[in-house]
């Protein structure tokens, strides 16, 4: 199967599974910190609505844990992670959200590659079982996949 070169539209949701130590964090996180609305559930496991995609969370504690770190922009980004593309304003409010919570970031928010056709908005954070998640935003969406 050949990955599309341009976005379909409407965008396709995707669907991500990941492991979590303790649902009640999960759902604490996601659902109150995150703003993610809940789906179906079991005991094993917890879906969230997460910008209109599906992420899932699953009680696996042995698969938890923090992730290795790659160099990008002078920071130290962890190379397994998830996220969404916000619009600016909505990057910018996320930003203050997390920071109310008194979220720790692993790279607060900032603006990466400034002046190059790649230049976006970026930040980094963990859920409470150490899977990292990053949102950012473009000035121009159009930007999204612009080569250097």
């Amino acid at each position: 199967m050949q990955a599309p070169t341009t976005n379909p539209a409407p965008l396709s949701p995707f669907h991500l599974a990941f492991p979590v130590h303790d649902l009640a964090a999960a759902r604490q996180f996601y659902g109150e910190m995150l703003g993610c609305p809940e789906g179906r559930s079991s005991p094993e496991w917890i879906d969230f609505n997460f910008y209109g995609h599906q992420i899932v969370a699953h009680l696996a504690p042995g698969e938890t844990g923090s992730a290795a770190r790659s160099a990008v922009d002078g920071h130290g980004v962890p190379v397994r992670h998830f996220g969404i593309v916000l619009p600016m304003p909505e990057w910018e409010a996320a930003a203050e959200r997390l920071k109310g919570f008194g979220v720790k970031f692993v790279i607060e928010p900032y603006i990466r590659f400034k002046g190059q056709p790649g230049e976006q908005a970026t930040m980094f954070f963990t859920d409470p079982s150490g899977n990292a998640l990053e949102l950012k935003a473009f000035g121009d969406i159009n930007n999204l996949f612009a080569k250097q």
